[in-house]
């Protein structure tokens, strides 16, 4: 595995040398715009910046005052171009700049609300089901979005897990054998370079009993450029190898992120996608539909959709735990079941994710199901005779 000096290195603070508000509003007008790693250097980190390339509300201006030191914000040349200027309500502009709301905490949150740490036998590694485990490599991602459950631990800029707690967490799944999934997240696994993440997945790789290595990433989403010939081509040599991706809303679909899903599916990855209900964000049945079938188009399987967890400072992002219901209600039936997500909601406290969905069953009897269907007809199901 590399030395963590060559997977490593923090952004830039702001553009002082070089700053032209042209890069943020077209990504494509720099040339060296493709390349991921300037892209990474070049986010907006600074208010001096920010303030230059758009007009901040109140709310927003006091939130960044407060963000440093807590969730830091950066925002990828790429990304930002996507934010519409003009409307403080724009759901990419809601996802990335901080707000003075984050620092209120309100009642049931929880600074650790999956309570990950408590189900953490060593250092970067989460046992919470029998076959599978969490695996936490990075600190850092292309983006901080402002409804992070792992607020406590990302938004540092720290370097990645170094090698010998890398190590203790292969020594840990190498003796419990019930393991067969390790899904590398963080922060954002893809935030490291192709040959330090091909570490760590080469070495997972040699455990007998792990089946499935998986990866937790929104690289693909705000950071497209990223997906390039040399990690797909790196990825396709560890089969089977999945990747959970995080999508928030239709706008984030781009003919960028449509090329980077294409190369990870062309390289056999199966791709799913994760989503956070937010309030104000995709909470509209209509939007959520039309995220779910476009993200079909580009090979993307909707996977899960979250009720978002009771991290601290995230009251003005949760919706009631019925808008996710109604959301699956008018999915249902209304569109093809590929499009239609899992919703869970993650017990506070590390209780696994719970689905959740709507009651299609009216009563149960000795002699028969009674059902509802997405239409709300009533149809009997009738159970086969005992013996």
């Amino acid at each position: 595995m590399p030395a963590l000096s060559e997977s490593f290195e923090p952004p830039s603070n702001n553009l002082a040398r070089e700053f032209s508000p042209e890069i943020f509003e077209d990504p494509n007008s720099h040339p060296e715009s493709q390349d991921w790693k300037w892209q990474v250097k070049n986010r907006i980190t600074s208010f001096e910046v920010l303030s230059h390339l758009i007009k901040l509300t109140p709310e927003e201006k006091e939130g960044f005052k407060k963000s440093n030191g807590r969730l830091a914000m950066a925002i990828t040349p790429y990304f930002f171009s996507l934010i519409d200027k003009n409307d403080p309500n724009c759901p990419i502009r809601k996802q990335a700049i901080p707000r003075i709301e984050e620092f209120k905490v309100s009642p049931g949150e929880l600074v650790d609300p999956c309570g990950e740490d408590s189900h953490s036998p060593v250092a970067g590694l989460v046992h919470r089901y029998p076959d599978r485990v969490l695996l936490l490599v990075a600190n850092s991602c292309a983006m901080y979005c402002r409804y992070c459950t792992r607020n406590r631990l990302v938004g540092r800029e720290r370097p990645p897990m170094g090698i010998e707690q890398f190590e203790a967490a292969c020594d840990y799944i190498r003796s419990k054998k019930t393991i067969r999934d390790v899904l590398i997240s963080g922060g954002d696994p893809l935030m490291l370079t192709t040959a330090h993440l091909e570490g760590y997945i080469r070495r997972l790789r040699s455990i007998p009993h792990l089946d499935i290595i998986r990866i937790g990433t929104r690289v693909p989403v705000t950071l497209p450029m990223r997906v390039d010939e040399e990690l797909v081509n790196m990825l396709r040599k560890y089969h089977p190898l999945y990747m959970s991706i995080h999508f928030s809303h239709p706008r984030e679909i781009t003919p960028e992120v449509s090329t980077a899903c294409n190369r990870l599916a062309d390289a056999g990855v199966p791709l799913g996608s994760q989503t956070v209900l937010l309030k104000g964000i995709n909470d509209r049945p209509s939007t959520m539909k039309k995220l779910l079938q476009k993200l079909l188009k580009i090979r993307v399987r909707p996977y899960y959709l979250y009720q978002c967890d009771l991290a601290v400072g995230t009251a003005h992002f949760r919706t009631p735990v019925s808008s996710g219901i109604n959301i699956i209600r008018k999915l249902r039936g209304h569109t093809t079941g590929y499009a239609v997500p899992t919703f869970v909601i993650d017990a506070p406290g590390g209780g696994g994710k719970i689905p959740i969905s709507p009651d299609y069953v009216v009563t149960r009897l000795k002699d028969k199901t009674i059902l509802r269907n997405y239409e709300g007809k009533i149809y009997d199901y009738i159970e086969a005779p005992d013996e």
